[in-house]
């Protein structure tokens, strides 16, 4: 940590802290970004390997997701197309927002990944806090991403086998919980097991493109429909008004990018707050075209029939959307290795920082570490998932923490860091910096306590 830095929380410290063990914290981060060495001299020197319109791309890709399949059943819950795009242009500018303030603090502290810019800025608690909320938030993803295995290899092989999908699913060879886990032993788990992932990333380009591709086919369904498709409903406003901050939970996982934005300022050539500020701006807003587009053009289509995966709602046998099906597998089979990969390495800093063991001293019974991390991690979520089938009751537990990465941490970092300067006087953007981090913080807290507590009373207790 570089010394001199006013708004570094001295509580960093408590842990007994070590290179190594930030080294394992450190691995958070998108296998595409190249970074160099964190040391003072090399920070803002522009040592960096990343340009401007690189780091756009890697920020786009980095929120684009199968957090889309939900979109369309988000603007249902919202009430209509105007409600929910009103809801993510108000959403939008505190994502924003908060990447900006987590670049203002990486510079502040001298640290190069959202856990330990959390933990230098904010102090001991926080910190673990952050950490802890990063592996479950991994974790629920991890599970939404075997469930959406099941989706759509349900509607593959009921077109393969040209039978109604409750006749197909009758034989054992096509039942949910089958498929998932043969697919889940057979490619997942070797792709989990390696202590270093960065061969993922030629994959991970083209999960990105089958992104694409699936928003593309909803479009085109949308402008040309199929005559079979006629939406029971469209809902031109919400049932309730509270109805409205249902649709949160899938916005906050979609738009969530946050934890791995650290790592790409810091890769970028000139990592200026001012140049980040309208590289994470021009990525927001292609996300939200290509969000907006899936949701509208997707509710359109089926209106409040929509099913909360939105593959689901079409026939098997089309074959395009079969296409995009297999483009949302390979997608999920890239990025739950990667997903697991993250929560692994903040519980490997979690476990080295309290033991205060470092890595060279570890080597052995880290291999041991990580192979009973891996096949413990692997089968939990692999049984939750075979008994919870519906993606949105997972997204709607998990879309809370995403909003706490987006609203709760970035705002608590930008009051420590104001409060942390040492000025005579109070300037009105001082004040008016500290009031946005108090808003920020009061309205993350908002969401992840509605959503959550909606989640659990109603969508996990239905």
């Amino acid at each position: 940590m570089a010394q001199g830095t006013g708004s570094i929380n001295s509580d960093y410290k408590v842990w007994e802290w070590s290179d190594d063990a930030g080294e394992r914290a450190r691995l958070l981060q998108s296998p595409s970004v190249e970074t160099v060495p964190k040391n003072s001299e090399s920070q803002g020197n522009g040592l960096g390997a990343t340009s401007a319109l690189g780091a756009v791309f890697i920020v786009v890709n980095a929120a684009l997701g199968a957090g889309l399949l939900n979109f369309p059943a988000a603007f249902s819950m919202a009430g209509g197309v105007a409600a929910g795009i009103a809801l993510q242009m108000c959403m939008l500018i505190f994502i924003i927002g908060g990447l900006v303030i987590l670049a203002y603090c990486s510079q502040a502290s001298n640290e190069r990944t959202y856990q330990e810019v959390v933990w230098a800025v904010c102090g001991k608690v926080p910190g673990v806090l952050c950490e802890v909320a990063i592996a479950v938030y991994t974790f629920g993803t991890c599970i939404a991403f075997l469930i959406i295995i099941g989706d759509q290899e349900d509607k593959i092989i009921a077109a393969l086998v040209k039978e109604p999908e409750e006749v197909g699913s009758s034989c054992w060879y096509t039942d949910r919980k089958f498929t998932i886990s043969i697919t889940a032993f057979l490619l997942i788990l070797p792709l989990s097991i390696p202590k270093e992932i960065g061969f993922q990333k030629y994959a991970s380009s083209l999960s990105v493109i089958g992104t694409w591709y699936v928003t593309a086919v909803i479009i085109i369904k949308y402008i040309w429909p199929d005559k079979e498709l006629v939406p029971v409903e469209i809902p031109t406003s919400p049932s309730t008004w509270t109805a409205v901050f249902n649709a949160m939970p899938t916005i906050c996982f979609g738009f969530q990018c946050h934890v791995s934005s650290v790592p790409v300022f810091n890769s970028m050539k000139q990592p200026e707050v001012k140049t980040w500020g309208a590289v994470v701006t021009a990525a927001m807003v292609i996300a939200l075209f290509v969000y907006t587009g899936t949701g509208v053009c997707g509710f359109l289509t089926f209106g409040a029939g929509v099913e909360q995966d939105v593959l689901m709602s079409y026939p098997s046998n089309d074959i395009p959307v079969a296409l995009a099906r297999a483009f949302i597998i390979l997608c999920v089979l890239t990025s739950y290795p990667i997903l697991h990969f993250c929560g692994r390495a903040v519980l490997e800093g979690l476990w080295l920082r309290y033991t205060g063991v470092t890595v060279e001293e570890d080597v052995v019974r880290e291999r041991r570490r990580r192979l009973l991390q891996t096949i413990s991690w692997f089968l939990l979520t692999l049984l939750l998932a075979l008994f919870i089938p519906d993606i949105g009751k997972v997204i709607s537990v998990i879309g809370g923490l995403a909003a706490c990465f987006i609203f709760v941490f970035p705002g608590l970092c930008l009051i420590q860091a104001k409060l942390s300067e040492i000025q005579e006087t109070r300037a009105i953007s001082w004040w008016a910096q500290v009031s946005y981090g108090v808003f920020m913080v009061t309205l993350g807290a908002f969401i992840f306590g509605q959503t959550t507590a909606n989640a659990i009373f109603v969508d996990l207790t239905a």
